[in-house]
């Protein structure tokens, strides 16, 4: 008997979200997982940047702009012909059309700003969030 009184203890204690709070809580918390930058030193890119890079070139068949040469390779005539021929393919389909810059431009998009910048303003929209959800809780 004692632990059904202890149960209902616990049960009275835990915190449930009101719908107005609820309205804040799951878009903010989508925004955070969407836009926090990945940790790898390769890829930086936030999960809504990588999945809009896949959404404009699924099959990757879209050309990539050339890196620039090192300084080895500007005596190597058939490095500096296959970046030639590398950026003359990608200006084609740069110029092909409007759709077809956006497509090239989504899949090669930055985050803008430094990694670890936004991971400290998305840290404060969430502090913020936090706070607002509780001030809303506060209403009846």
């Amino acid at each position: 008997m004692r632990s059904r009184d202890r149960s209902r203890k616990i049960t009275g204690v835990v915190w449930q979200p009101n719908a107005s709070q609820w309205r804040l809580i799951f878009p903010l918390g989508v925004a955070l997982v969407l836009f926090w930058p990945s940790a790898s030193e390769y890829d930086n890119r936030s999960l809504a940047l990588k999945f809009a890079g896949w959404a404009a070139d699924p099959a990757n068949t879209l050309p990539h702009e050339p890196g620039v040469l090192s300084i080895a390779d500007e005596d190597d005539v058939a490095a500096i012909d296959a970046q030639a021929a590398q950026q003359e393919q990608y200006d084609k389909v740069y110029k092909t059309s409007a759709f077809a810059r956006l497509r090239l431009r989504l899949r090669d998009a930055q985050e803008p700003f430094d990694p670890s910048t936004e991971r400290q303003i998305l840290a404060a929209v969430a502090v913020l969030g936090g706070l607002l959800t509780w001030r809303l809780g506060s209403r009846h």
